[in-house]
């Protein structure tokens, strides 16, 4: 029997597998990223995994290796390992986590709305899973300290909070449908105060921009703005879908004699209705732009400007990395 051929050892596990200048590459990419399968993968699997892709950046190929089971194993390894730090991660922070744990938060946001201790319980427990998920995923170049962990999370709770109890006063004498939209304002305002918050540090002393072959040139506020303004969309983005059609549907389905018969599917329905649409959501909106963004030198600060200028004269566009 004829063994297969030896992969070569010249693939680079360090980039994505799909092409990031389209959006259906980083649409596949984030599918494989997010996918909740992951969640289930054993201890022994992980480790598999990581021994896989640190043997082959080191380059060292296992023996009947196949280009597929190599990135199999890069996407299970980036699923449970931090890559700046190499630590395993939290479970709950990982990016498989976000649809099972999302689905859960938000189906219930949008169930119990109707009740002051409700809203206020429900709103805690996001804004809790969002510091999780941002304490896991924390560059290991710019670490987040307890402070700044503590102040973000302590001011979305409390944005989420004041927006949910002042949307839920308003609409007390509008039709029910406008009720159930006040979880999504609360989320939303909840998303633009914690991650600015979360990367002040950025905006105060700017991230590292490049040139196209990953050159540094210097530390840009201005790509701080742009990089955190397309996480906030994406996140928002995320939530629309899931917050917008289940209440429709939920509104249609009470009316009918089904849930008034079995009211206890009320939250079961609602969680799995959020999910169906948070399994594309997710990946879809963390590809609507790419991880490796960029900006004209024109729209950088003068000063970062001119230390670009000094470098290379002629450069019109930098790279950065925008975050997730």
């Amino acid at each position: 029997q004829k063994m297969p051929p030896s992969l070569p050892a010249t693939i680079n596990i360090q980039e994505p597998r799909w092409d990031q200048s389209t959006f259906q590459g980083r649409a596949k990419h984030f599918f494989m990223v997010t996918d909740p399968r992951n969640l289930l993968l054993s201890g022994a699997t992980l480790e598999e995994a990581r021994r896989v892709v640190e043997d082959y950046r080191a380059g060292t190929v296992h023996p009947g290796l196949t280009e597929d089971q190599l990135w199999r194993a890069k996407y299970i390894y980036d699923s449970a390992f931090h890559p700046d730090t190499g630590e395993k991660m939290i479970l709950v922070g990982r990016m498989s986590a976000q649809v099972p744990m999302n689905m859960t938060i938000t189906g219930c946001m949008l169930t119990f709305y109707r009740t002051t201790p409700a809203v206020l319980f429900w709103q805690w427990v996001n804004q809790s899973f969002n510091a999780v998920v941002n304490y896991t995923n924390r560059s290991g170049d710019a670490p987040i300290t307890p402070s700044q962990l503590g102040t973000a999370y302590v001011s979305a709770t409390a944005g989420a909070v004041v927006t949910a109890l002042g949307l839920k006063s308003l609409t007390k004498h509008l039709p029910a449908i406008i009720g159930r939209y006040v979880p999504f304002a609360a989320v939303a305002a909840a998303n633009c105060i914690n991650i600015p918050l979360m990367r002040q540090r950025e905006l105060k002393l700017g991230i590292p921009v490049t040139d196209e072959n990953g050159n540094r040139l210097g530390e840009s506020t201005a790509a701080a703005q742009k990089a955190i303004f397309q996480v906030v969309v994406s996140r928002i983005g995320m939530a629309v879908p899931a917050m917008a059609i289940p209440p429709v549907i939920m509104n249609m389905l009470e009316k009918r004699a089904f849930l008034k018969r079995y009211p206890y599917l009320n939250a079961p329905l609602q969680v799995g209705l959020v999910g169906l649409c948070l399994v594309f959501a997710t990946p879809l909106c963390c590809a609507l732009f790419p991880q490796k963004s960029s900006m004209p030198v024109s729209s950088l600060e003068p000063e970062v400007q001119d230390e670009i200028r000094k470098k290379d004269p002629w450069l019109e566009t930098v790279y950065f990395n925008k975050g997730l």
